[in-house]
């Protein structure tokens, strides 16, 4: 009777246990919005947009929420904000990255409401 207990409990173990995992192919949350190499990414995003755009005056405010899906690399989906002469712009920036060949790709940057 103990070990169907034990069998019990370890399945309801485990079953938590995969909940709490990332989706394969999904995306997950970024918890640090400050790290150094996540407002790296926001700034290329940031400067890449301007460049496609002919925008000279533009960089990032702040990031308020970004998300990471692990791919052949990393795609970081942020929201965040620019300014552009001296007004404030929500956008959403989807940038590709594959560190191990040192490339960065902007793949989106649309304003949101």
């Amino acid at each position: 009777m103990r070990f169907q207990y034990l069998v019990i409990f370890l399945l309801v173990l485990l079953a938590s246990a995969a909940r709490n995992q990332a989706i394969p192919g999904g995306y997950s949350p970024i918890k640090n919005l400050n790290d150094h190499h996540l407002i790296e990414i926001a700034n290329f995003a940031v400067t890449e947009y301007g460049k496609q755009q002919g925008i000279k005056q533009i960089k990032l405010e702040k990031i308020t929420k970004g998300e990471t899906q692990v791919v052949d690399g990393t795609n970081y989906r942020l929201l965040l904000s620019a300014i552009i002469e001296s007004m404030s712009y929500p956008y959403q920036a989807i940038v590709y990255e594959n560190r191990l060949k040192n490339f960065k790709k902007l793949i989106s940057f649309v304003p949101i409401n």
